[in-house]
């Protein structure tokens, strides 16, 4: 739905009031058009001045509205069995919450898998919920071009809900909180930002064990720990192998050329749509087509799910499974109940390794911020004055610990001193990893405040090698914290202007990427240079050139975040 579609949503009155300001580069502003137009001029990214909070800002200036506010806020529905728009946890909001302020929470289901269409059909039939949020910059900046969105006042974020507004400052994302010169994003909080530590690589350390080897660090050793595998009959195909396909496929951070040109990294480097044609992604697939050729890959990856990757797994048939940590994991009950005597471990990073090749173990960090959170266009004063009422509310320190974790002796107990969730499965425990698609509004994962004891909350408990997970996530941590300071981690690049070329290109490319890699995969090792050059004309030709021309504009003309200095 285009701009002038939502524009007929919009009561005469409502757009009236919602002229919105927009910054200019060095700070000066001017009246623009109301949010459902599409922003004809843009900023550069650039600081934004801190907002002075008044010393009656916060919760104790807070009265129950006189007439009661109907906000809606949405939350992925992952396919539970459970109604995420009603149920033990949405009733406590309105009880705690709601009630004390003449509002009216109402959650909307947002399918996790269809995201776009979802929000999509919502503006098309004029019912968007009074909050849109979303982890990806692409989609939020879709939003606001298609004129989903309204104008944030961060003046107004700041007396209302001041927690929130100084999180978003303590956290460095004021300069994130725009795009083509509007503010349109309250940012929440990501713990551990370019630390991805609590997503680990189980792998059979008996196996290793029994072969007198060491966990890799290269891919020479990798092939070496794989021969060594197949030799001994362990499994047929120790890299396992499932389809290429869909966004974040494929991430070359390890394989780009550090430090990185930062041109190539704004127009290029974004892990959202697959970068064939460059030479990154060459060094990638190149060394899939020798796993694949060496017999180490299952040969019929392409036709294969995520969930027979698991299976293998499971049934001692590859080496490695990876996944977020928990306290219970799925996969390693039935891993442990199939092989009683098996033994796992978790990889864990050395720092920085480069191999002879000049790749590196680099991985991609998350964006400093977590959850995008804005403003329907639709949403009047008093829905967005409650919106950022609730932002606030969350955040409060015994509010969000409730939320995450629930009621002493009921949903947890405290074991030395630290929160430990019961194994329950009652309405309290109904939703997705325990209220995070609610709490994640505020904050993307739960924290204690010191890694030792969320690692501890959060490692796998209860299995055989249990006590070793733990401290190897710490290593883990440790040697990513090393990552980190190298120079060799970068966050994607974030424009402030929309790249309306990703809009109309990224599925098609996405499909092609699946086709144009599993054939760049399968091929003999031979034919391997002129296919991918082939194909990387063909990549160019289908959108991809357009979306590196669109985001060189941008870069070039100061729209865009940069590398670290």
């Amino acid at each position: 739905m285009k701009k002038n579609t939502l524009q007929k949503v919009l009561s005469a009155s409502l757009v009236g009031a919602m002229a919105v300001t927009m910054l200019a580069g060095c700070g000066n502003s001017e009246t623009a058009s109301e949010p459902t137009e599409k922003a004809t001029e843009s900023a550069p990214i650039a600081e934004v001045e801190q907002v002075e909070v008044q010393e009656e800002a916060g919760m104790a200036s807070w009265t129950p509205f006189e007439e009661t506010v109907t906000l809606q806020v949405p939350v992925y529905d992952r396919g539970g069995e459970v109604d995420v728009t009603s149920n033990y946890w949405t009733n406590w909001i309105q009880e705690n919450f709601g009630d004390a302020y003449n509002i009216n929470v109402e959650y909307v289901a947002i399918p996790r898998g269809d995201v776009l269409n979802a929000y999509a059909n919502l503006a098309n039939s004029g019912t968007l919920p009074t909050i849109l949020m979303e982890y990806d910059f692409p989609k939020q900046a879709q939003w606001a071009d298609e004129g989903y969105l309204q104008e944030l006042d961060l003046d107004q974020l700041a007396q209302i809900a001041p927690t929130y507004y100084q999180m978003i400052v303590d956290q460095g994302n004021l300069q994130n909180t725009s795009l083509n010169g509007v503010t349109y994003f309250a940012l929440a909080e990501r713990p551990y930002w370019n630390n991805t530590y609590n997503y680990a690589t189980f792998y059979r350390a008996d196996w290793l064990e029994e072969l007198g080897l060491s966990y890799p660090t290269t891919f020479a050793e990798t092939l070496e720990v794989y021969k060594a595998i197949k030799d001994a009959g362990l499994c047929d195909y120790p890299a396992g192998g499932s389809k290429v396909t869909g966004a974040g496929v494929d991430q070359n951070y390890g394989f780009r050329t550090y430090p990185q040109d930062e041109y190539e990294w704004a127009t290029t480097g974004d892990y959202a749509i697959p970068a064939l044609s460059t030479e990154a992604n060459k060094k990638l697939v190149k060394r899939q087509n020798q796993l694949f050729n060496e017999g180490y890959l299952n040969p019929e990856f392409y036709t294969r799910e995520a969930t027979d990757n698991e299976a293998d797994f499971i049934a001692g048939k590859c080496f490695e499974y990876r996944a977020y940590i928990a306290p219970s994991i799925a996969v390693l009950d039935s891993f442990y109940e199939q092989n009683p005597d098996g033994k796992l471990a978790i990889a864990v990073c050395p720092g920085l390794v480069v191999d002879d090749e000049g790749v590196s173990n680099s991985y991609r960090p998350n964006n400093s911020f977590g959850m995008m959170v804005s403003f329907s266009a639709t949403a009047t004063e008093d829905q967005v004055k409650a919106g950022m009422m609730y932002m606030e509310w969350l955040m409060q320190p015994e509010n969000l610990f409730t939320f995450q974790y629930g009621f002493e002796g009921e949903t947890f107990d405290y074991v030395d001193g630290l929160p430990v969730m019961r194994d329950l499965t009652g309405t309290e425990y109904a939703m997705a990893n325990n209220n995070k698609d609610y709490f994640c509004i505020v904050v993307e994962s739960k924290t204690l405040g010191n890694i030792e004891d969320d690692v501890k909350l959060n490692a796998p408990v209860n299995y055989p090698d249990s006590d070793d997970f733990y401290t190897q996530l710490l290593e883990n941590y440790n040697g990513m914290v090393a990552m980190a300071d190298s120079g060799y981690v970068n966050s994607d690049c974030n424009f402030a202007v929309v790249i309306s070329a990703q809009s109309e290109y990224q599925q098609v490319l996405l499909d092609k990427y699946t086709e144009y890699r599993t054939k760049l995969t399968t091929c003999s090792a031979d034919e391997f240079d002129a296919l991918y050059d082939q194909y990387s004309q063909e990549y160019l030709d289908a959108g991809y050139q357009a979306i590196i021309d669109e985001r060189g504009e941008a870069y070039n003309n100061g729209y865009t975040s940069k590398l670290p200095q």
